[in-house]
């Protein structure tokens, strides 16, 4: 197996439960992983937080880089990482990175991720959505990258709001790639 090499970014959308979830997914999944490098932003650090009573972000093994280190790794396409996760990804972020905008590691990240043609997806949760955010959507899906809403299914019945989040991560890490033991439509007992 070919271990992957991914940028998650944290931005200061409201959902970090969904960034904690994402994050323990990949220490779990530490077989199929090189090498993750992450970035979060002032207000998703704040936002993280706040919502999670927690400043816990040590126990994460990764390579944390700040917000406007451009010589991380991974704001060059030639490093080679293989996909990249926003998560979760506030408007402001999407509307950037749908300009064209690099103006810190998480859209130079996305920018790189699309000049490569490399996965990017996009975990937003804002709603609801305005005309702006949808011709953003559309900008970003017509330049490669994938727009995966934080909704959550309720197919495997979730018992815990780290399994209803673990929904939307799941399908994340599957379209980058990942391989996870998960509930499956059609596949459950």
């Amino acid at each position: 197996m070919i271990k992957k090499k991914l940028v998650v970014g944290v931005t200061g959308a409201s959902g970090s439960i969904y960034a904690k979830v994402l994050f323990d997914k990949l220490l779990l999944l530490e077989a199929q992983i090189e090498r993750v490098g992450a970035v979060m932003s002032d207000n998703a650090r704040f936002v993280w937080n706040h919502e999670l009573a927690s400043e816990d972000l040590a126990r994460y093994t990764f390579s944390f880089y700040e917000k406007n280190d451009f010589t991380a790794p991974f704001a060059s396409g030639s490093s080679g990482y293989d996909a990249m996760i926003i998560c979760p990804c506030s408007m402001g972020t999407m509307g950037r990175i749908a300009a064209g905008i690099s103006d810190d590691l998480v859209t130079r990240a996305a920018d790189v991720m699309l000049k490569e043609k490399r996965k990017l997806i996009l975990i937003i949760r804002d709603t609801p959505y305005n005309l702006i955010h949808i011709n953003n959507m559309k900008a970003i899906t017509e330049a490669g990258g994938i727009i995966c809403p934080a909704t959550p299914s309720f197919y495997s019945l979730p018992k815990t709001f780290e399994e209803l989040a673990a929904t939307v991560v799941d399908r994340a890490l599957q379209i980058s790639g990942f391989e996870l033991n998960t509930f499956r439509w059609g596949l459950h007992g």
